[in-house]
């Protein structure tokens, strides 16, 4: 292969095109992929709308990526990694090593965080270049279109309750029911919560019991989602992916003592959380970024152990503006996923 095709976009917000580029190589400690399905994520649109600095042009974007390795840089293969291997690249692209979170091995939080389609060319492609540190193997029983939304979707929420306080029967609920709390609620389910959905209108709530939701509260007909969950005992944590944050702010009154409340979904506007909710039960506000390349592996081996998936909707790579749209829509099914051949 001389040649590779990508969905790039020449300026700040504007169409993806299809383009043909010469094959990289891949540099040191660096390999190429062969790319099999790339989610597009909602927070690609930072990117793509250049909100966020040093975001440079034509971009790829890119970061829920599953592919198999078809070049190994040097010294590549003396840290295992082999030419086939099926991986993923997500948020977590790579760190420095060198920044502070870095040395205190906090990884996720890096300084100079490397996330494809921001620090390099994303896998709306057919091919791509990433670190080592980046890649996560894929567990056989996951197909290619359901590791690939795993790799970002996946391990925020997945890391998101693990590391909160919440244990095995506590009540946890997850706020919004689209592409990462769908994810939220399966989570939530398998790691022996007793789980609540919180989405808007009573049609969801079919959906969130298929999901295995112990509890639904329709944030449209209850007079106050605190008052719901405090009427179910208060919520050990609340998993909060709506990017809203009016209804972030509304759940914190819904948390038991010692309860926290982990931020997901992303939202400009400032939450309306006074210290007086905060002090007098000790309860705590906590954002949480994602994962490193060892957490996506945890994903999945979770996900296929108790049998949790994605709900996708696939597209090829031609049609990768259409598909973004739908994105930015919010009509697709859950996460959008294209496929380069």
């Amino acid at each position: 292969m001389s040649s590779y095709r990508v969905a790039q976009v020449a300026t700040p917000s504007g169409a993806f095109e299809i383009v043909e580029r010469e094959v990289p190589q891949p540099g040191p400690r660096h390999v190429r992929l062969a790319v099999e399905a790339c989610g597009i994520c909602h927070s690609d649109d930072f990117f793509v709308s250049a909100g966020l600095p040093g975001v440079r042009f034509p971009l790829v974007a890119g970061h829920e990526v599953a592919g198999r390795i078809e070049e190994l840089g040097e010294g590549a293969e003396d840290s295992g990694w082999h030419v086939g291997d099926r991986v993923t690249v997500g948020w977590f692209g790579g760190s420095c090593l060198h920044c502070t979170p870095c040395r205190q091995g906090d990884f996720i939080v890096c300084d100079n965080l490397k996330v494809p389609g921001w620090a390099y060319d994303g896998g709306f492609a057919e091919s791509m270049i990433a670190p080592i540190d980046a890649l996560a193997r894929i567990p056989d029983a996951l197909s290619a279109v359901d590791a690939g939304p795993m790799a970002c979707a996946g391990v925020t929420m997945y890391n998101g309750l693990r590391r909160s306080p919440a244990r095995p029967d506590d009540l946890v609920a997850v706020l919004g029911l689209g592409g990462l709390g769908h994810l939220g609620v399966q989570y939530a389910v398998a790691m022996g919560f007793e789980t609540v959905a919180i989405a808007r209108g009573p049609e969801k709530a079919e959906f969130a019991k298929r999901l295995g939701a112990h509890h639904y509260i329709d944030s449209r007909e209850s007079t106050s989602v605190a008052d719901s969950l405090q009427s179910l005992g208060g919520a050990r944590v609340v998993l909060a992916t709506a990017g809203d944050s009016a209804a972030i702010g509304a759940t914190v009154d819904g948390l038991t003592h010692r309860g926290e409340l982990v931020v997901i979904g992303v939202d400009p506007e400032p939450m309306g959380v006074s210290p007086v909710q905060l002090i007098l039960r000790g309860r705590t506000v906590r954002g949480h970024p994602s994962g490193t390349a060892q957490d996506v592996r945890d994903t999945m081996e979770f996900s296929a152990l108790h049998g949790i998936r994605p709900v996708v909707e696939t597209m090829p790579l031609s049609e990768a503006n259409a598909a973004y749209q739908k994105m930015l829509a919010g009509t697709a099914r859950f996460r959008m996923v294209l496929l380069p051949s």
